[in-house]
């Protein structure tokens, strides 16, 4: 997908449109997630214009919306608390680096053609660490929301600090962030068709905290800096490198997903299909160069997304009119935002993480799947409190392990084995069932079917066990499409058992993909080549004449 060919689609009207309203919608979330993640709300801003710029023009998506997101900005909120605390004077520029690399990393996955592979992870692990980072998000907005500094620390240092902060409750910035919630929550459907909730609590509660407080009484956003943002150098750090390239995987990769998750939500509305691995390229780009100007690192917003498309946009002209806007708001109309209160931006970020919970899934976990449930609270409880990438590591080594154990009891079952013409758990003809009744119970008929995978190896040493009370074994792969390594070798030892128990082996193998993969193992070697068939009735005649 060429960027001219992305543009094609241009629906001016719809996509002005969708550029200025997603840039409203934009404006206090970019604010919020840039003062919640100690960068400052300039970081936010830019974050939301660099991010969303580049991923329009470079992406793999025409309609998809960029910009700070709630699961991105609890990352970076602890990569940055992190640095700062054990190197105050490089630590930002340490951040910042991070970022970079996030964004190098992103470009990697897009340039192997890795974008497929992704969001291949069970739902439950998806739901689990996304529901973990709006619980994350909710906790670290405690302290801002009560009127107070964040604690350090992190979600513990917030809860075991709780006490203090409950004790020292600034009360005229907690309403203020009561309204903010208020608002949010409780605003009619009606009016939320019309004007984002968050903008209605940001201009609302920004003009009442003027008229009833002093500016010196409560914290605000204070001054944002009226021109571009200044460059970064990269900082690294020879104690610290491990770290940050483990800081910068999380980073792009959580960002991977959060991205690729939206742009399939997009998909579904526009009809269209994009473009995975480009996409994960432009997002890479955006990010390494959201990094280099001291910006927060973005990725596919769902909200703005589905809103950009409702609105009419087809193309990316909405996203970079979006850019456009906002970067009209900064260099332009910074002074707007200055009397904004902290606590309305924590308030946002609470309904943020509100909304990133998973509660179709929480709801109804324990219906669907006990161990889909445990996984899910186990991933979320682990992303709280541990680590982002223990918790998807292990929820994903978990859940593999459970679908492999379900896959090998179906797949034993289509491991067969049988002698007598009336069992009917094999499918032969009438012709085939009587070349094997006139066997007599010495040919064993040993029928595979489906993909045969490591977990069927077991399935198929306990079928053949007994081989010594036959005189002749027939090996029927016709129904087989696939075999690993791991069932060719337990193949291979079957063939060798029969053998050793002066038992003639007849393979049924009329599949050129399957003889050539038994080939490369060489199980095919052990059998001579007369006892090698594609029709089973010459393998069961053939059986018959040796044991006759």
């Amino acid at each position: 997908m060429k960027l001219g060919r992305r543009f094609e689609d241009i629906n001016l009207k719809g996509d002005v449109f969708g550029g200025v309203t997603t840039a409203i919608i934009s404006l206090p979330l970019a604010l919020a997630f840039g003062v919640a993640s100690g960068a400052g709300a300039e970081a936010g801003l830019w974050g939301a214009i660099m991010v969303g710029l580049f991923a329009a023009l470079f992406g793999g998506s025409s309609t998809l919306i960029s910009e700070p997101t709630g699961p991105m900005t609890v990352i970076m909120t602890a990569v940055l608390t992190s640095m700062m605390a054990k190197y105050p004077e490089t630590g930002l520029a340490m951040t910042f680096t991070v970022v970079m690399m996030a964004g190098a990393f992103q470009i990697l996955l897009g340039t192997l053609k890795l974008g497929k592979y992704v969001t291949l992870m069970p739902y439950s692990v998806v739901s689990g660490f996304m529901s973990g980072i709006g619980v994350i998000l909710i906790i670290l907005q405690l302290a801002p929301l009560l009127g107070q500094a964040a604690p350090s620390g992190g979600v513990v240092g917030t809860l075991t600090a709780l006490p203090d902060l409950l004790a020292n409750i600034d009360f005229a910035e907690l309403l203020l962030g009561a309204l903010t919630l208020a608002i949010l929550f409780l605003l009619p459907k009606k009016y939320r068709q019309h004007v984002p909730p968050q903008l209605v609590a940001l201009v609302a509660v920004t003009l009442l905290s003027v008229l009833l407080f002093d500016d010196g009484s409560i914290r605000r956003i204070g001054e944002i800096p009226a021109g571009l943002p200044s460059l970064v150098m990269p900082h690294f750090n020879a104690e610290m490198f491990t770290e940050m390239v483990i800081d910068a995987l999380v980073l792009g990769t959580l960002g991977c997903i959060d991205t690729l998750l939206t742009a399939v939500i997009g998909d579904s509305l526009t009809r269209k299909e994009h473009d995975s691995d480009k996409e994960l390229r432009g997002q890479g780009l955006a990010n390494l160069l959201a990094g280099l100007f001291g910006a927060l690192p973005g990725a596919g917003a769902t909200m703005g997304t589905v809103t950009n498309i409702q609105v009419g946009a087809r193309s990316p002209l909405s996203g970079v009119i979006r850019a456009l806007v906002l970067m009209l708001v900064v260099l332009v109309a910074s002074g707007l935002t200055e009397p904004i209160p902290m606590a309305v931006l924590a308030g946002i970020a609470v309904y943020v993480g509100f909304n990133i919970l998973d509660w179709s899934f929480i709801q109804r976990a324990h219906k669907v799947s006990i161990p889909g449930m445990a996984i899910m609270y186990g991933v979320m409880l682990l992303t709280v409190f541990v680590d982002l990438i223990v918790a998807v590591g292990l929820g994903v080594f978990i859940s593999n392990i459970i679908i492999i154990e379900r896959l090998s009891r179906e797949q034993a079952r289509q491991v067969k084995a049988i002698s007598d013409a009336d069992d009917d758990d094999v499918p032969l003809t009438d012709t085939e069932r009587a070349l094997l009744e006139k066997s007599q119970g010495k040919v064993l008929f040993f029928y595979l079917s489906g993909p045969m995978i490591f977990s069927v190896s077991k399935a198929i040493s306990r079928q053949h066990s007994s081989i010594s009370d036959y005189q002749a074994m027939i090996l029927d792969l016709t129904d087989v499409p696939m075999i690993d390594v791991t069932v060719g070798l337990a193949l291979e030892n079957a063939i060798k058992d029969a053998q050793d128990a002066h038992c003639h082996v007849y393979l049924l193998c009329p599949h050129d993909k399957i003889r050539q993969q038994l080939d490369k193992f060489h199980v095919i070697d052990l059998v001579p080549d007369d006892n090698i068939f594609i029709e089973r009735e010459a393998a069961l005649e053939a059986a018959h004449v040796a044991t006759a």
